[in-house]
C-alpha cells in the first residue's frame, strides 16, 4: 500500500486570461478541467488547492505570491481557451521555476496534447505535459513523483530525458466517466455565476462527438463519444442545487444528445427531481429536428437557451467543412426550439470561403430567415490539429499573437475584403440582428419572464463586447504588416 508523503503539496492554477469571454461579462464558470483532475487526487488522498486567477483577473505577480506562499511541490495548470491560454501558461512557469526550480509544473488540455513536443522543447520550465484525458493520467503521475519512482510506464504523458522529448504510450479512453469525481469542494471561496449572476457550474454529460467536422478538433481529441449515466447525473446535479445553491448548468458538451435514448433516460431523471433550475448547452440542429415529438422534455427538464452551430449558409461550403448539416434543418431547429420557449443562439463562422461583400449580405439575409433569437459571429481559427488546417496551411494569416486566437479575432487574411472592411460587416450584421422588430419585441414581451430577464442580461453583455471588439481592432491588437502563412507561424 502506497503511504503519502504528508507534506506533499499540490496547487492546481486556472490561468488569467484575456479572452473577450474571460473579461467582459463580469461573471465566471468553474474551471471543470481542473477540478474533473482534482477529484481523484483527493479520493487517493492527496490535498489539492484551487487558485482561480481567471476569476479575478489575477496578476502574475500576486499568483507569484500565492505560491510562494504555498511553497508546493507540483503546479498544475490547464485552461478551457487552451490555445490562446498557453502564452500566459509559458510565462507563469518560468516566473513559477525562478520561486522555486524544483516545483514540478504539469499542464494539460488540448493545445499540449497536440503540441506537447513543441511546448518541451520551447519551454524548459514545464517538465510534464498530459495528453488526453487527465483523471487517471494526472493521478498516476503525481502517484509516481509523490514515491520518487520512474514516471516511464505512466500512460499518457510527455516529459524530457536528458536531451530528449518522450511520449509514453497513450492511455486508453475512460469507459465510464462515472468513475472519477468533479472535486466541487475546491469551489469554496469563488462565487461563481451565470445567466445573470445566478450561481452557476459547467457539467457535461457526453464527451466527444461522432461528427467530421474537419475544422474541430474534439471528435479527435475525445476519439469516441460516451456519456454519464443518466440517474447518477441527475443525481448530482441535485446535489449541486442543495448543496451548494447552484441555479444554472451550463452543458459544456459538443453534442449531448448524439444517443438519442441515454439524453431522454437523462432528461426523464432530471424532471423528476422537480429541481426548477436553469439549464443551457449546444446542441446540433438536427437532432432537435429528430426529438420534435418530446421537445417538451427539454423544456420541462429546465432548458431556456440552445447553441447551435449553424456555421455558413452555403452548402457547398458546408460540405467543404464537412459539417453534415443543413440549411433546412436548422431553420426548423430554431422554430422549434421557440415552439417550446427555449431560446436559440445561431452561430454563424466568418472566414471559411474567401469571402467577397455579396457573401456578406447573403450571410444577412439567411440570418434573418433562420430567425434565431440571439446571433454570435465567430471567425475561423484553423488549428495545427485539425483536418481544416491542411486545407488552409498556405494561406496568410492577419494576426500571430496566440493568445488571441480565441474564434472572437481574426486570424485569417480574407484576399477580396480587407480586415477593417470584414470587422465593420460583421459587427454591423449583430447589431442589425439584435435592433430587429422581432428581436426587440421578443426580449421586451416575451411571454415567459426569465427568458426576458435572460435576454436583457445578454443584451447588456453584447453590448459591451460589440464596442471592446471595435476598440481593439482599431487601438489596440497588432496586424503583420509583412504576408506569413499559417504554416511559418506553427513551425
Amino acid at each position: 500500500m502506497h503511504v503519502l508523503k504528508s507534506n506533499f503539496k499540490i496547487l492546481l492554477i486556472n490561468p488569467p486570461h484575456k479572452s473577450i469571454g474571460s473579461r467582459i461579462p463580469n461573471e465566471h464558470l468553474p474551471p471543470l478541467g481542473l477540478l474533473s483532475i482534482a477529484g481523484p487526487l483527493i479520493d487517493a488522498g492527496f490535498q489539492p488547492e484551487l487558485l482561480d486567477a481567471d476569476y479575478s483577473n489575477m496578476k502574475v505577480n500576486k499568483i507569484l505570491n500565492n505560491v510562494n506562499q504555498i511553497q508546493p511541490d507540483i503546479v498544475l495548470m490547464g485552461h478551457s481557451g487552451s490555445t490562446s491560454a498557453q502564452p500566459i501558461i509559458n510565462e507563469l512557469a518560468q516566473e513559477i521555476k525562478g520561486i522555486n526550480s524544483t516545483i514540478k509544473v504539469i499542464i494539460g488540455g488540448v493545445f499540449p496534447t497536440y503540441h506537447w513536443k513543441q511546448i518541451l522543447v520551447e519551454n524548459e520550465h514545464i517538465d510534464y505535459v498530459v495528453c488526453g484525458e487527465g483523471e487517471e493520467t494526472t493521478l498516476q503521475l503525481i502517484q509516481a513523483l509523490n514515491k520518487s519512482e520512474r514516471i516511464e510506464n505512466v500512460m499518457g504523458i510527455a516529459y524530457r530525458a536528458k536531451t530528449e522529448t518522450i511520449k509514453s504510450k497513450a492511455r486508453p479512453l475512460i469507459e465510464k466517466l462515472d468513475n472519477y469525481r468533479i472535486a466541487w469542494e475546491l469551489m469554496e471561496g469563488y462565487h461563481y455565476t451565470y445567466w445573470g449572476k445566478k450561481k452557476a457550474v459547467v457539467l457535461q454529460f457526453s464527451r466527444g462527438c461522432p461528427y467530421p467536422c474537419n475544422y474541430c478538433g474534439q471528435s479527435l481529441f475525445w476519439k469516441k463519444w460516451r456519456n454519464r449515466n443518466p440517474q447518477l447525473l441527475a443525481d448530482e446535479i441535485e446535489m449541486l442545487h442543495h448543496d451548494y445553491g447552484i441555479e444554472v448548468i451550463n452543458f459544456a458538451d459538443e453534442n449531448p444528445s448524439t444517443n438519442k435514448h441515454e439524453w431522454k433516460l437523462f432528461l426523464e431523471a432530471l424532471i423528476r427531481k422537480n429541481l426548477n433550475m436553469i439549464l443551457v448547452g449546444s446542441i446540433r440542429a438536427d437532432n432537435i429536428v429528430r426529438d420534435e415529438k418530446h421537445l417538451h422534455l427539454y423544456k420541462q427538464a429546465g432548458f431556456e437557451r440552445f447553441l447551435l452551430g449553424i456555421e455558413n449558409y452555403d452548402e457547398v461550403v458546408l460540405e467543404k467543412i464537412k459539417k453534415a448539416g443543413s440549411a433546412v434543418k436548422d431553420k426548423k431547429a430554431i422554430e422549434l426550439l421557440r415552439k417550446y420557449d427555449i431560446l436559440s443562439m445561431a452561430t454563424y463562422v466568418v472566414g471559411f470561403g474567401e469571402e467577397k461583400l455579396i457573401d456578406f449580405y447573403n450571410s444577412f439575409r439567411q440570418l434573418l430567415a433562420y430567425d434565431p433569437d440571439q446571433v454570435q459571429l465567430l471567425y475561423v481559427t484553423p488549428h495545427q490539429w485539425t483536418p481544416y488546417f491542411k486545407e488552409v496551411e498556405s494561406k496568410n494569416i492577419i494576426l500571430d499573437d496566440q493568445s488571441l486566437w480565441d474564434y472572437k479575432h481574426q486570424v485569417l487574411e480574407t484576399p477580396y475584403v480587407k480586415p477593417w472592411k470584414v470587422i465593420l460587416l460583421v459587427k454591423l450584421m449583430e447589431v442589425l440582428m439584435q435592433i430587429r422588430p422581432k428581436a426587440i419585441g421578443r426580449w421586451l414581451f416575451h411571454r415567459d419572464r426569465r427568458l426576458r430577464k435572460a435576454m436583457f442580461w445578454y443584451n447588456n453583455i453584447g453590448k459591451r463586447v460589440w464596442f471592446f471588439e471595435l476598440y481593439q481592432f482599431f487601438f489596440v491588437n497588432k496586424r503583420l504588416t509583412n504576408p506569413k502563412s499559417i504554416k511559418e507561424m506553427w513551425s
